[in-house]
């Protein structure tokens, strides 16, 4: 009996854990698709062209019904979840594991890299998107509750936008408590709001059959390929699902998806949909003339709330990202801080945190109108969405060894429904997609542009290395006055001596007793395991090496990690210890192969700006000793 009561109080005790992370991802994960219902109705159905005709009514509501199963419930909850990288979640941690999963093949994982780095760059682009409509779409609900101060909506959102940057330096531990409750609230009212137009209209629930799409699009013809960009709109904060998985977990989040958040959803649209079938002049904005007069400015309140949790989401993952950009070599290196002692995933990157400030105040002050931002929301959406399959189709047949049929008819299924949205949304290039995609294509080019520099100067540095055994050995022969001490040489090359090294011997005339040619590798796993965090390698006359593994979801601490290398027979005492490194100037040559003259400008420019190597490692500033050295590429 106690064995049973045991497991029992096990059994109950894991039921609350689930139920905890499950609540916390209904704050955190659902935000930016639980509120897609303030505008997607409105944007599919009121412009381009479309009128709310039950004809067209009843099938946008069934592609987005079909489309939230298809997209959300199969590929991203269902399939896409299962490539987690050890346990991690987010298109750059699915790059990772794609070009694990074909390490021997160069090409391919070049390829690959392409691929997630441009779905990045995208998803950058929803990252300033989605605060502009969602603080948009909810403050407009003053223009339904006293039109009078629909001159105040661009002025009220600005405001909240600016204080919403402004709070990031001090973290979202104290906002993500009322995170939760909050989402919970907006979720029972989307579908008390939706319930109510069903129960007096329910002819509408017709739209649950997949014909009505099918027939929309025989009538409608290219207005309803046009009506799908804006069904897109339902989907957005899909990638959110899968990017905050490491946080919560798969079972927390497909338990909050399909037992509250998705139901919610669809009754919220049917609701909508009843409500023009019975009303076409609500398609001026059918989420609030759902909400009855008395309830207008509460709701006007809550959506706020609902919308700066939506915001709040998207920049905390442009934040993450950035750090594993930062980690895998595809970013500057910035300054990052953390802004909770327990959770090492709450960061703020201030840089980031600036340039998202100007550039959604931008896109307020350009679009004016979450209309107008919807047109330009569905291409970073459905380019990342794209992206994300084909890496998850690369992990399916390499890492899950799925049969080659099996990945070609999932990929069939799913490709075609993103590269649908995808063209849908091309149509609205010239009215304003063209916002994000210039964003991706900016971002792309300073991301690819800096990993290609880094490696030419790798390159470089290796090149015109002096080799390390026989230096060894020359000195142990004519050895120079020998200091106390331990010196630390940071090199990516274990098999040169480093520059800094030559240059402190050639003007000091010195060595110390005991020299570490220190590496720092960052793997494309989030977390290194402990076997694989530190290799020391002995090459006699007071000669180490030292090489330091991170994953790319950590944050190198070089001083940390020194003190635990004594395990390895290689004891350090940091008052005794200095650190020396080559702080290389880059100078663009253009007899040089390797990119063009532009790029090598631009590349020059990143590395004068990016945060020193030194601060990003953590090496204390008092123990370290620079020294120059001009790199042509």
């Amino acid at each position: 009996m106690k064995t049973e009561n045991e497991a029992g109080d096990v059994q109950n005790a894991h039921s609350r854990r689930l139920g905890a992370l499950a609540l916390g991802a209904i704050g955190v994960v659902f935000g930016d698709i639980g509120t897609s219902p303030l505008y997607t109705m409105k944007e599919t159905l009121g412009t381009h062209g479309m009128t709310p005709h039950p004809a067209a009514v009843l099938g946008v509501l069934s592609l987005i019904f079909w489309s939230l199963i298809m997209v959300v419930s199969l590929k991203y909850v269902t399939f896409v979840m299962r490539a987690d990288n050890k346990g991690e979640g987010g298109i750059m941690a699915l790059m990772a594991l794609a070009q694990r999963s074909v390490s021997g093949s160069p090409q391919a994982r070049w390829v690959l890299a392409a691929i997630g780095i441009f779905g990045a760059s995208l998803f950058y682009g929803d990252g300033v998107i989605t605060p502009a409509i969602s603080v948009l779409s909810a403050v407009e609900g003053l223009e339904i509750a006293a039109p009078q101060l629909d001159t105040y909506v661009l002025p009220i959102c600005l405001v909240i936008i600016f204080i919403l940057f402004a709070v990031q330096r001090h973290g979202t531990n104290i906002v993500g408590k009322a995170f939760a409750p909050v989402m919970v609230a907006w979720f029972l009212v989307l579908a008390f709001l939706g319930l109510r137009q069903i129960v007096a209209h329910p002819q509408v629930l017709v739209a649950l059959n997949p014909w009505y799409a099918v027939t929309f699009f025989q009538e409608y013809g290219k207005l309803s390929f046009i009506a799908l960009g804006g069904v897109v709109l339902a989907l957005t904060g899909a990638e959110a699902l899968y990017a905050d998985m490491g946080h919560f977990g798969k079972r927390p989040i497909r338990l909050a998806w399909f037992c509250f958040v998705l139901p919610a959803l669809l009754i919220n649209y049917f609701g909508q949909g009843a409500l023009l079938l019975h009303d076409r002049s609500a398609i001026e904005n059918p989420f609030y003339r759902m909400v009855p007069e008395e309830w207008l400015y509460p709701m006007v309140a809550l959506a706020t709330m609902a919308a700066i949790i939506a915001s709040q989401a998207v920049i905390s993952g442009a934040f993450s990202m950035t750090r594993e950009a930062m980690s895998l070599g595809y970013s500057p290196r910035m300054a990052v801080v953390h802004t909770s002692h327990e959770m090492s995933g709450q960061i703020f990157v201030p840089w980031v945190n600036r340039l998202l400030l100007v550039l959604v105040f931008l896109a307020v002050l350009g679009f004016r109108s979450s209309n107008n931002l919807g047109a330009a929301y569905g291409i970073a959406v459905t380019g990342t969405m794209t992206m994300t399959t084909l890496l998850a189709l690369v992990v399916a047949r390499r890492r899950w060894h799925w049969h080659w049929s099996a990945v070609i008819t999932v990929g069939v299924i799913f490709l075609i429904t993103d590269l649908s949205f995808f063209g849908a949304n091309a149509l609205k290039i010239a009215h304003g997609g063209w916002f994000p995609l210039v964003l991706g294509v900016i971002i792309f080019t300073v991301m690819t542009t800096w990993r290609r520099g880094r490696d030419l100067v790798v390159r470089e540095i290796k090149q015109s290395g002096l080799a390390l055994e026989p230096f060894v050995a020359n000195i142990a022969d004519h050895p120079p006055l020998i200091v106390p001490g331990t010196a630390v040489f940071l090199t990516a090359n274990q098999n040169a001596v480093p520059h800094a090294m030559l240059h402190n011997l050639k003007h000091n005339k010195v060595l110390h007793e005991r020299n570490v040619l220190l590496t720092v590798e960052m793997l494309e796993t989030p977390v290194a395991e402990p076997d694989e965090r530190m290799e020391v390698i002995e090459y006699g006359g007071g000669f180490y090496g030292l090489q330091l593994r991170y994953g790319f979801a950590e944050d190198p601490n070089i001083p940390v990690s020194l003190s635990r290398a004594g395990a390895l027979g290689l004891d350090f005492d940091m008052m005794d210890t200095t650190f020396f490194l080559s702080r290389e100037t880059i100078v663009a040559d253009i007899r040089r192969p390797g990119m063009a003259l532009w790029r090598d400008k631009l590349f020059a420019f990143l590395a004068r700006n990016a945060m020193p190597a030194t601060a990003f490692f953590q090496i204390p500033g008092n123990r370290l000793i620079e020294l120059g050295a001009q790199v042509e590429i």
